[in-house]
């Protein structure tokens, strides 16, 4: 059975896109080739690493990585994670679906390592019940 290519598309690849490939891996990849990518690569956030570590995914070998490297290659699902990647989203013709997730920047939010860990958290349970959503519903 041919497994369907999904692209997580955000602005750096630093964080939501990267979360949401270790999730989809972890919950079903064995059904997908999940890759994630963004407008302008950037680089993984530590704090989306520890984030994810908290629940048993490790994306620590992860790079980020800008959508050019996938120029061409056929996708079944694309998902963008946020609102400004939605409005710069390159097409991808062969796509499927395309999805849009609105998921709050936890790179954005300033302050103290614990209320930044907070954020991580708030996103990854958001990317992870969208995931989870998508997955039962086929």
């Amino acid at each position: 059975m041919k497994r369907s290519r999904v692209l997580f598309l955000c602005i750096h690849n630093s964080a939501r896109s990267q979360m949401a490939e270790g999730l989809l891996r972890q919950l079903a990849g064995d059904r997908f080739d999940v890759f994630s990518a963004g407008i302008e690569a950037g680089s993984l956030r530590p704090e989306a690493v520890a984030a994810m570590k908290e629940i048993g995914v490790d994306i620590s070998t992860q790079r980020s990585k800008s959508v050019d490297e996938y120029a061409g290659q056929p996708f079944d699902v694309v998902v963008t994670t946020c609102d400004e990647t939605k409005e710069a989203c390159p097409l991808f013709p062969g796509a499927q679906r395309m999805l849009h997730w609105s998921v709050p920047d936890p790179a954005g939010v300033d302050g103290d390592p614990g209320r930044r860990a907070v954020a991580f958290r708030a996103a990854r349970e958001m990317l992870r019940q969208k995931i989870q959503e998508v997955l039962s519903t086929g």
